[in-house]
Order: structure tokens, then sequence, then C-alpha cells
């Protein structure tokens, strides 16, 4: 049954009241799929479910204390990781910068990636640099053994305010203009005034996808800015994948090394999607099966 309401934030929950888990601990194969429990930050999402057969019932008040309590801990954890970054010394965050580029331009499962989904790094987000990892894939092959094969790079352009963000193929940097919130990303027409590629419209998977964040645990948790933005995208790419029998890609977060907190410190919900593997300054933190697949 689907049950939604409205949170003190003014968001919209749509939950399937058969099977709620809050995940308090890593994803393992036992967990309950992402489906089954969605977090949908706009009304008009509500409206299509309920044009399937979703219920507009009441979510019980101890139900939504709960979830209020957890977007609490979220909204607090952001300031403080927020606070942390804008504190940062510029000449280490360039160091950062530069080992988290350098381990994963070394990394054989970045070399053998074909087709690969990255951010754009945004200066005043303060997020980790990938200025050189997004040069070296329009510039570079990847390889598989002997054979070299030209690559394919995705970046996202955000749609709306309903957490809806696509995922467009680029041959250059010059193809991303400035949006209205001073963030680089693809424009929708390419040099000869195609539309560009959507990765969800793509003949062949992604293997690797380069997320952003605000902050992780070793676990596999991702702290977001609270979008959703990200969060929507890889659930619908991996039921996507799901569905043409592809093999799942690589979610690789960058992350500084103030970034990193502790087990249990972060809250998240069943729609949050988390990580395969961290690229931090000290090196690669392998999390989930296929990142260890990954390491050999």
């Amino acid at each position: 049954m689907l049950r939604h309401c409205r949170t003190t934030r003014g968001q919209q929950i749509v939950i399937n009241t058969a099977k709620v888990v809050f995940m308090t601990q890593p994803f393992t194969l036992a967990s309950p799929p992402l489906s089954q429990c969605v977090l949908f930050p706009r009304s008009s999402n509500l409206r299509q479910l309920s044009d399937t057969g979703g219920s507009s019932e009441t979510m019980n008040s101890d139900y939504n204390s709960q979830l209020e309590k957890i977007f609490e801990e979220k909204r607090s954890l952001r300031s403080k990781l927020r606070a942390e970054l804008k504190k940062m010394d510029p000449i280490r965050r360039t160091q950062e910068d530069n080992a988290i580029q350098s381990i994963v331009l070394q990394a054989p499962w970045f070399k053998s990636s074909k087709s690969i989904c990255a951010y754009v790094s945004c200066d005043s987000l303060r997020e980790v640099d990938t200025s050189r990892i997004m040069s070296e894939i329009l510039s570079k092959p990847a390889t598989e053994g002997n054979v070299q094969i030209k690559r394919k790079l995705y970046v996202p352009r955000v749609e709306d305010r309903n957490s809806n963000m696509r995922m467009l193929n680029i041959s250059s940097l010059n193809d991303l203009i400035t949006n209205s919130m001073n963030i680089l990303e693809p424009a929708l027409l390419d040099c000869n005034g195609n539309p560009r590629e959507d990765v969800m419209q793509a003949s062949e998977p992604v293997n690797l996808i380069i997320l952003p964040g605000l902050g992780f645990d070793k676990s596999g948790r991702r702290l977001g800015r609270s979008g959703g933005y990200y969060d929507m995208f890889l659930k619908k790419y991996q039921e996507l994948v799901k569905k043409q029998n592809w093999k799942q890609p690589f979610l690789v977060a960058l992350s500084y090394s103030l970034q990193i907190v502790d087990d249990g410190i972060l809250a998240v919900t069943p729609y949050d999607v988390p990580v395969d593997a961290l690229v931090t300054p000290s090196g690669f933190i392998p999390i989930s099966s296929i990142a260890l697949e990954n390491c050999q």
C-alpha cells in the first residue's frame, strides 16, 4: 500500500507501507529493494502515482516524527560539513584534489571504462575537482588488453526542481555552458544542432559513474546536497540496466578527507543509493562486491 504525507519541510513522501525500512546498516543482499520506499520531493510525482492507484491515506504521526528526525539529522550534518569545507585551506584542498584525481587516473577500473558518467566539479560548491579526469576521458581511449576504444562521457544537466536530471554526452569541454546557478552543464544541442545523446537512450551501458557529495562513510552511505538529483537518476538508471540485463555500473564517489564521517553518523532512508567505493587523498576504499571485483 502506498501512503503519502507532507513533512514540516514541505516535502512529499510516498511509502510502501508493506515494508518500510530505514537503513542503519550497509546495504546487503538481504536489504529491501530501493523501490520499496521512495521519497519524492514534489507533489507532481504523487499525482502520477495516484493515477495508478496510489492511496491518499495519511502517514501515522510516529512514523512522520521518525522521518523528520532523519531529515533534521541530515540538515545538521550538511551544515557542519559545509562549514568545514568553507574553512578548508586552499593549498590543502589543491593537494587533495591532485591526489584524488591521480588515484582515479591510475586505476585499472578507470582505464578500462569505455562509457563514463561524471560530474562537472563546481568550485563554489567546493566539490572535488574533476577537470583532469574529464580531460583524460575526452582525450585518451579506454584500454582492453592491447585494444584501444574511444570513450563516451556523459555529464549532468538539471532539468527542473523536481529532482530530474539527465546525463548528456559531450565530446569537448567546450560543449559546456553556464546555467542560472553558475554551474557548467551541457547544452541541449551539439555544435551541429542535433540533440545530445541521453545516457538513458544509449545502446550500450555505462561502466563507471563518478559521484560528488557532501559527506560519506566507509559503509557506502552518501549525503548529497538535499536535491535528490543523483539518487533519482541512479535509481532510474539501475532499473534500466536491470531491464536490459546489463552489468550494473561501478559507483565511485570522490571525497576530501574531512568529508568522511564515522559509521552510524550519516542518517539515510532506503531512497538513498549507496556507493560502491570511495576515492580519498589516502587511497581507494572498496565497499561493495562490485568494488572488490574491480580491485582484482
